[in-house]
């Protein structure tokens, strides 16, 4: 590796990144994330508040038996109290009984948050880093500095922060940290300071970066920084963080070694590893993956009608900055009413049936497409229902199961061992969902009814019921999403609706859609179409 372009990374999602609201890791699940990010080489990672918390305090006793191979953990704590002996300071005494060779502590380094957040002087807060990291040291720890508010206090008064850089570095801090803690310094600002400050210390890895995204700026700054002469970088894996979010290393990471050739992780070939972190990170803190994210989203090599979709089948790089494979991820096509006939060819060899359906049958799928969202369907957004759509088009294709009728009921003044509902003066009352269903499977009708927190999940509960004893691997299948659009709201309530529901199981996730004014057949289009594509999927 060459240490000369080397950039430090240090994450801290499992502390700055549970800041964020929706996201509270249980201690199994930060162990988790610990471990993914010891594997993807990641050079620190910051596992908590030190004493903040029991959590917490138990995290740093279990991560010992982790045997990480790359990372060092890192135990986050602040200064010294103002007029308290350090000695005898319940913060710096919770750092030392996490036991970690790393600490990073958070000071002051604005002059307005000294005086006006935490009042004290100007003065005792120098006393306050200087006492704090001299005391760490001598307890052989290697300390990080986190310069809190940083850029809003060295552009309010730059003598007195750089006075807070100084203190840190001659009381023995290893790395300064300068924090834009608002979100609300641009990128030019950013790398204008952060020269000015490298310029200063006469040590190629003593400055850090540490940014937030209020101002949807925070990756641009991070490399801004970097650009300036910033050795370390901070951040959380997927943005997450406090507010909008921290800078996302995962974007970080990616524009470090692919547009500044600069060395990140302990192997470089691990960025191909992004993708996976990214989406494994989202799984665990029960996050939604954000398909447009740049670099490793769903969505992030995918291309849609027209030009650009043709380009891309002429030469991929026509249309795409990188390889996709480069961060774990691959491209794909997006199959629209803007779609032409090649955008379909290919969606079909990917299937593996380009042998199979001519050219002329792949025209008219083109316009079935075209015609369908014209009514209401989207395909870009359902996967399963594209294929299917392909899948039918085959000469010989027989339905797993064929609907013949359905039935649903919706209650709400007698039985039910399901859901309950609201009067309009509040109190409580039963409302039930009962669906009755006719289904057609190997020559033999299925006729069920089951009952369901709402008139969905009683279809659902009827068709399972339903196709069991002919498919028992449908009890695989979950349903994780369910949404609604209304498509066209000029007509009020009897406006088309767009249903989309996403399906899972054990190793993969895929998403249907269908289109009606009556919202429960839009919903059995979809729901069907889930079941059978997985069937499908199956038994191939």
């Amino acid at each position: 590796m060459n240490k000369k372009n080397k950039v430090e990374i240090y994450d801290t999602t499992l502390r700055d990144g549970t800041q964020q609201t929706g996201i509270n890791l249980s201690l199994e699940e930060k162990l988790l994330i610990t471990k993914k990010l010891d594997d993807l080489g990641v050079d620190f990672i910051e596992g908590g508040f030190a004493g903040s918390n029991p959590k917490d305090e138990e995290y740093f006793k279990r991560v010992k038996g982790l045997n990480l191979q790359n990372s060092k953990v890192v135990s986050f704590g602040q200064t010294r109290k103002a007029n308290n002996d350090t000695k005898n300071d319940v913060f710096i005494k919770a750092l030392l009984s996490a036991e970690t060779d790393f600490v990073t502590i958070v000071g002051k380094s604005s002059a307005y948050q000294v005086e006006k957040i935490i009042k004290t002087s100007l003065e005792e807060n120098i006393n306050m880093i200087s006492d704090s990291i001299r005391f760490l040291k001598e307890k052989n720890k290697e300390v990080f500095f986190d310069a809190e508010h940083f850029f809003d206090g060295y552009k309010e008064n730059p003598d007195y922060s750089l006075m807070c850089l100084k203190t840190a570095y001659n009381a023995g801090a290893k790395r300064i940290i300068l924090c834009d803690t608002n979100g609300g310094t641009l990128p030019n600002e950013i790398g204008n300071i952060t020269k000015i400050i490298v310029n200063e210390f006469n040590d190629e890895s003593i400055i850090g970066i540490h940014t937030h995204n209020d101002t949807d700026t925070a990756v641009a700054s991070t490399l801004a920084a970097v650009d300036s002469g910033a050795f370390q970088v901070q951040g959380c894996i997927n943005g997450y963080g406090e507010r909008t979010g921290n800078a996302n290393l995962i974007s970080v990471i990616a524009n470090l070694n692919l547009k500044m050739g600069k060395n990140t992780l302990s192997d470089n070939k691990n960025i191909k590893h992004l993708t996976d972190l990214s989406h494994y990170v989202s799984e665990v803190a029960n996050k939604r993956p954000f398909p447009f994210q740049p670099f490793v989203g769903k969505n992030a090599f995918t291309h849609k009608g027209g030009m650009h979709a043709a380009g891309y089948l002429i030469d991929p790089n026509s249309f795409q900055h990188i390889e996709p494979n480069q961060v774990g991820n691959e491209s794909s096509i997006s199959i629209s009413e803007l779609s032409g006939k090649k955008s379909v060819l290919t969606r079909i060899e990917n299937l593996g049936l380009g042998n199979i359906i001519s050219t002329d049958e792949a025209e008219k799928i083109t316009q079935t497409i075209k015609i369908k969202e014209s009514k209401g369907y989207a395909f870009e957004l359902a996967d399963a229902s594209l294929d299917l759509l392909i899948y039918r088009s085959l000469p010989n294709y027989e339905q797993k199961f064929e609907l013949i009728d359905f039935m649903v009921i919706v209650e709400n003044k007698r039985r039910s061992s399901m859901g309950t509902g609201w009067r309009n003066d509040g109190s409580e009352h039963p409302i039930l969902s009962e669906a009755t269903i006719k289904i057609k499977t190997n020559d033999h009708i299925m006729h069920t009814a089951a009952e369901g927190n709402g008139p969905v999940g009683a279809l659902d509960n009827a068709m399972r019921k339903a196709l069991i004893d002919s498919f028992p691997e449908i009890n695989k299948v979950r349903l994780t999403d369910f949404v609604v659009r209304v498509v066209e709201g000029s007509t009020g309530t009897e406006a088309v609706v767009r249903v989309l529901i996403e399906s899972s199981d054990d190793k993969e996730v895929w998403t249907s859609v269908g289109a009606s004014s009556n919202i429960i057949e839009a919903s059995w289009l979809a729901l069907s179409d889930s079941m059978e594509w997985f069937l499908i999927k199956n038994s191939l």
